[in-house]
């Protein structure tokens, strides 16, 4: 009896120790990917190759490719301003001493800095410096001993040799537009494409009129 007293509580515990496991619930989710691994086109960061990420590394990937792209090519201002002796050739044309006759001294170059933080020049030259160095700085600084003697005549002149510049470069562009002349062997408007230059050079050339007369003692 006692056997089978001991025999019926062990099939007893057995019993309750057993549990049947739940069955698993089937997702009725889709994909539309169908198994694939297709990447999300609306995440850049998905789509795109870690090194194109970023302008540090898409120079720095660049760069392994060209070691001389333009990307991070660099002018060599201080190089070529002191191969052209480009402070001697300043103080020979007379450009300071004629600036000073003008009324333009250190200190009126000093009161000009605030005028260039308010209209957020800095900011700009700041954030565009490869493309002044490599557009801008090569034709100045190459084409500067040649410039300066002109600059510092016109400068001597005063006001009047700026403004009058700026209305010559106004008068040839007003000549090229009347008779609707064209570039030579390519046949494109003259008027339009020299007038990308014309018209700039101009508006420098009045600025710096209008710059030495307000400044003129």
């Amino acid at each position: 009896m006692m056997k089978f007293l001991l025999l019926l509580s062990l099939l007893v515990s057995s019993a309750s120790s057993f549990r049947l496991s739940p069955r698993p619930s089937l997702s009725t989710k889709l994909h539309e990917g169908f198994g694939l691994n297709i990447p999300n086109v609306n995440d850049a960061e998905e789509i795109t190759p870690d090194l194109l990420l970023g302008e540090a590394n898409y120079k720095q990937w660049v760069g392994s490719i060209e070691d001389n792209s333009f990307l991070n090519r660099q002018y060599d201002v201080l190089g070529r301003v002191r191969e052209l002796d480009l402070l001697g050739v300043t103080v020979e044309s007379g450009l300071l001493s004629n600036l000073e006759k003008q009324g333009v001294d250190l200190e009126t170059l000093e009161s000009l800095l605030p005028t260039l933080q308010s209209l957020k020049v800095l900011e700009i030259a700041g954030k565009n410096q490869q493309l002044l160095l490599n557009l801008l700085a090569p034709p100045l600084i190459e084409g500067a001993p040649l410039l300066l003697p002109v600059l510092s005549g016109a400068v001597g002149v005063g006001p009047l040799a700026f403004f009058g510049f700026s209305g010559g470069l106004l008068g040839v562009e007003y000549l090229l537009s009347s008779t609707h002349a064209t570039i030579p062997f390519v046949g494109l408007s003259a008027a339009f494409y020299l007038g990308l230059l014309l018209v700039p050079l101009a508006g420098v050339s009045a600025a710096g009129g209008a710059a030495l007369a307000s400044v003129k003692k």
